[in-house]
């Protein structure tokens, strides 16, 4: 990625990030139903490498699967690139852990950048405790094995309803999971950007008692120019 494009992915919520992408006719790139388990933390921006399960099938899942070096949610976790997110598609589904806190931390531990499930983590008290960005519909106790079966790796897939190519750029924040095709990341960013710094002066302008109408969007004239001003002054 782009070290300019990450760095300004960091510092846009991805309520605009939707928006721009909707501009350009995408409306199903918001992960549906997850949530961060620490909401404090910086926005979580990187490349996105997946894994996919499936329905588990009992005679193919049994918990001896773990002694398999080769097996897909351990080399997921071993291979994902640092500054990445592993993306998980668990098929919505949370009665089944996606992973749980030894996981996780060996994730943090291999400077990847975050991990996202649309199902959920075990273990999830200790991973919020992490300080690393994580995102899941719900915790989860039961080991994965037991609903699902981890088949593949940097596969395209579905997380939450999004659907996610290995490569794609991922930013999360305080409130969910945004996917963004690779091809267009750096000039959704740049637009992103500059749509931040105008709802800035927006929000600064309705604390001091404006109204919307012509301010939101502007079609006043007064508007622009007081955009404009109001740039100048906070050199933004």
């Amino acid at each position: 990625m782009n070290p300019a494009t990450r760095e300004q992915l960091m510092k846009v919520s991805t309520a605009t990030l939707c928006t721009a992408l909707f501009k350009r006719g995408l409306r199903n790139q918001f992960i549906q139903d997850v949530r961060p388990l620490a909401p404090g933390l910086p926005n979580m921006v990187g490349e996105a490498f997946t894994l996919r399960y499936m329905p588990a099938r009992e005679d193919l899942n049994p918990i001896s699967v773990f002694l398999d070096r080769n097996h897909p949610q351990r080399q997921a976790v071993e291979q994902c690139p640092e500054g990445a997110v592993l993306v998980i598609d668990s098929r919505k589904d949370a009665r089944a852990a996606s992973a749980g806190g030894i996981l996780v931390t060996r994730l943090m531990k291999r400077g990847v950048a975050g991990v996202v499930t649309d199902g959920g983590f075990r273990d999830s008290p200790d991973i919020a405790k992490l300080g690393f960005p994580a995102y899941h519909h719900r915790p989860s106790a039961p080991t994965n094995l037991t609903l699902h079966q981890a088949i593949d790796i940097n596969v395209p897939i579905g997380c939450g309803d999004a659907p996610v190519f290995p490569g794609d750029v991922i930013v999360g924040d305080a409130e969910g999971v945004i996917v963004i095709p690779a091809h267009m990341a750096d000039e959704v960013a740049v637009e992103a950007t500059e749509m931040t710094v105008f709802e800035d002066c927006v929000q600064d302008k309705v604390l001091e008692g404006r109204s919307i109408l012509g301010l939101y969007p502007p079609t006043d004239e007064q508007s622009r120019s007081d955009f404009a001003a109001w740039r100048q002054a906070k050199d933004r």
